[in-house]
């Protein structure tokens, strides 16, 4: 596969890369004004975004997912022949798709997995053979040869869902009315899945908790050699059931459904393995505890099942080994929480060997790091207090594998380090920008996605020491670039830190208008506060925050403890306690942006969506007055009302801990609110429900508090759009405005 490697290196070299452009650009002397219906439509200001870059299973081919300029959110697929050195649309989306509205359940999927804004084709996989590729595409499903015929392997009215082919491509297989279908490729699907059941069960899908909170949205595993599946079946009766009123523009449609939240019933999840045909079914033994979560499911190369079971409270796993032929099952190992006051944080950042060894990642030293499991023994790969983040690929003929780790906190790197843990890891990627990264199967070829303050994402690919061969999408902002025309007025970001209150720095980002000496400038405050995402980065920031300086706001970040990517000790402090830490430590950035000469601070602005919404409500609670005005977009109000895997990791079980829960509410202190407040919901809000609004709303109008509120008929918990954006920020603006947070006049 060598040669292979050396194939593309060459033909992509000459072939990918896109004809050099000047190194500079004439830039007119005022650029034109970035308003919000341009950052909205297409094409996008960020140039292209190509998805889900793969190698055939022959390396003759590279495929992508490629958006189009009067498009940004529909994908084609595409395809780069290396022998022929040309681009080739593989599959039309408009051209082949039938235009077939989405079933419900592939809707709630595709926000589950954060794509519900997108269009066309979303997904795709290689036949392990190489000769074609399986293609979902409005429902139904398609295969894609590579001579450039397309043929339609379904034609439904409802959607085939979590569609798959088998490891050696022999069966193509999916989900249709909550049952598994398999057939062979080209021939016609039966279920194999019991028939006649309850409509609370439902066979080859993840239940609600694991698409949302785990990351886990797969149902169902074929084995490596096409002749066994292990099929989550799932039983939804004992969940609670939440009346979902879908408030559209010209009526509104109820929805039952079933949402666990914090405190409730789980349904109850469990796997049988079976042939492909349904034969020889057996029930796979997760324990006599059903209140668990199957987390991860995986083939080993010895032909096990490896299952790894979480504990409802979050604080260990417990990973199983699980015979195929009886599903009688064994604990291997257990991974538990590096302090008593944490949880585990779950990955994919692990692989089985062909040595039957395991690439394990772990905090348990307090920061991510890779580990090797072998013969019951541990040996620590990574260390020290920069963590490691993904596991990119794994090549194990060169006893190697590749990462990606914080450097500075700020930036994101792809090293290679070997996996008999010799030798200092190697650093592949380039310290001036953040970078992301993939590999294929074997770790043969590393696709790099990077970007810094003054570049939108590049994608390249590399040999595995990290060496570019070819351009993707070089991405230079010049010539007919779309943000091209704006680059004169872009403003370079700055960072630094605060200490919080126990001395901790915290990262701030700042972008800055240009601005005239005497002046002082109101900021324009956005945070999301909540654990996990890390907004402080040195990647690129987006065309949304230029517009917002453009307009003469300054534009701040900060993140506080409960953040990603700086170790346990500081995600720690949100354990039990949300709405506590994190508003101190945004109320921190507040003062630090006060004693700063050159910011007005009567009108500092703060803003938040989802767990930034909530923390807007809990800021303005806790200091009236120090913030001019708030806006709160789809905020949890009151944790019982979110789902049991996200909140109880964090606060516990509210039936265990009531006082937790009540001390994190934003519902008792609501009637504290002084200073004006935006409220914005979608109100078909699936994920952050619009219970959690429609209470506040309640609350501030029986106690006759002033509030200003814009909801969006028909949308989720994305209210995004060509259209819809430009609103949802126009609004905001608007009400800036109307409560005096405007930038000084020009003189």
């Amino acid at each position: 596969m060598r040669s292979v490697l050396a194939a593309v290196a060459l033909c992509l070299s000459t072939c990918l890369t896109t004809p050099a452009l000047a190194e500079t650009t004439t830039m007119t002397e005022t650029a034109p004004t970035l308003s919000f219906e341009r950052v909205f439509a297409s094409p996008g200001l960020d140039g292209a975004a190509p998805r889900q870059v793969k190698l055939s299973p022959d390396g003759r081919y590279l495929t992508l997912l490629r958006n189009r300029a009067e498009d940004r959110d529909r994908y084609d697929l595409w395809g780069y022949d290396l022998e022929t050195r040309e681009w080739r649309m593989l599959v039309d989306s408009l051209s082949v798709g039938s235009g077939r509205e989405l079933s419900e359940d592939e809707k709630m999927q595709r926000e589950r997995a954060r794509v519900g804004s997108l269009k066309g084709i979303i997904s795709y996989q290689w036949a392990s053979d190489g000769s074609g590729v399986l293609v979902p595409l409005d429902g139904d499903l398609y295969l894609a040869r590579l001579d450039g015929t397309v043929t339609q392997l379904t034609d439904t009215e409802g959607t085939e869902l979590n569609p798959r082919l088998s490891a050696k491509g022999s069966y193509v297989s999916f989900v249709r009315d909550r049952r598994l279908w398999v057939g062979p490729v080209g021939g016609e699907a039966q279920p194999v899945t019991p028939e006649g059941e309850a409509d609370t069960i439902r066979w080859g899908e993840a239940e609600f908790v694991a698409q949302e909170e785990m990351a886990r949205l797969a149902g169902y595993w074929w084995s490596p050699n096409d002749d066994r599946i292990a099929v989550q079946r799932t039983d939804e009766s004992p969940v609670g059931i939440v009346t979902r009123a879908a408030i559209g523009a010209k009526g509104t449609k109820v929805f039952d459904q079933r949402y666990p939240a914090a405190g409730t019933d789980n349904a109850v999840v469990e796997l049988f393995l079976m042939d492909p045909d349904g034969g020889n079914r057996v029930k796979v033994d997760l324990g006599f505890d059903l209140d668990v979560y199957v987390a991860r499911v995986d083939w080993g190369p010895d032909d096990y099942l490896y299952v790894q079971r979480q504990d409802r409270a979050q604080t260990k796993i417990d990973m199983l080994k699980v015979d195929p032929a009886t599903g009688a099952s064994q604990i291997l190992f257990t991974e538990t929480a590096a302090r008593p006051d944490y949880w585990v944080n779950l990955s994919d950042n692990y692989r089985f060997l062909k040595d039957g060894s395991l690439l394990w990642w772990s905090e348990r030293d307090g920061y991510g790091h890779f580990y090797r499991y072998a013969d019951g023994q541990w040996t620590q790969l990574t260390s020290g207090p920069s963590p490691t983040t993904t596991l990119v690929g794994v090549d194990e003929d060169a006893g190697t594998f590749t990462y990606q780790a914080t450097m500075d906190v700020l930036t994101q790197q792809i090293y290679r380090a070997r996996l008999d843990g010799t030798g200092d890891p190697e650093l592949l990627t380039d310290p001036d920008y953040t970078n992301s990264a993939s590999m294929d199967a074997k770790g043969r070829l590393l696709y790099v996605t990077r970007s810094n303050a003054a570049q939108p994402p590049q994608s390249y690919l590399a040999t595995p020491d990290g060496k570019r061969v070819a351009w993707i999408e070089e991405n230079r902002v010049e010539g007919d670039h779309p943000y091209a025309p704006y680059l004169a007025s872009h403003a370079t970001p700055e960072f630094g830190t605060i200490a919080a209150e126990d001395g901790t720095p915290l990262h701030w980002m700042m972008i800055k208008p240009e601005m005239e000496p005497g002046k002082r400038y109101p900021v324009f405050f956005q945070h999301y506060g909540g654990p996990g995402p890390q907004t402080v980065t040195k990647g690129w920031n987006g065309a949304l925050a230029q517009a917002i300086v453009d307009m003469g706001f300054i534009f701040f970040e900060l993140d506080n403890r409960g953040s990603a990517n700086r170790g346990v000790d500081f995600e720690q402090p949100l354990y039990r306690a949300m709405g506590g830490a994190e508003v101190r430590d945004q109320k921190a950035g507040a003062q630090f942006l006060k004693a700063l000469d050159f910011v007005d601070g009567d009108r500092i602005a703060t803003y938040g969506w989802s767990y930034g919404g909530y923390m807007t409500l809990k800021m303005l609670e806790a200091d009236p007055g120090l913030y001019a005005a708030g806006i709160s977009g789809a905020p949890v109000t009151r944790w019982e009302l979110y789902d049991t895997h996200y909140t109880e990791r964090y606060m516990g079980d509210p039936r265990e801990v009531p006082e937790a829960y009540e001390k994190a509410s934003a519902i008792p202190d609501a009637t504290k609110i002084a200073d004006p407040l935006l409220l914005i919901h979608g109100m078909a809000d699936d994920n952050v429900v619009f219970e959690n609004s429609s209470e506040l709303i309640g609350v501030l109008q029986e106690n006759n508090v002033p509030f200003e509120m814009m909801l969006y008929p028909g949308y989720t918990h994305r209210v995004s759009g060509p259209n819809i954006g430009p609103h949802v920020w126009n609004s905001i603006f608007r009400f800036l405005e109307r409560h005096g947070v405007t930038p000084p006049a020009a003189e």
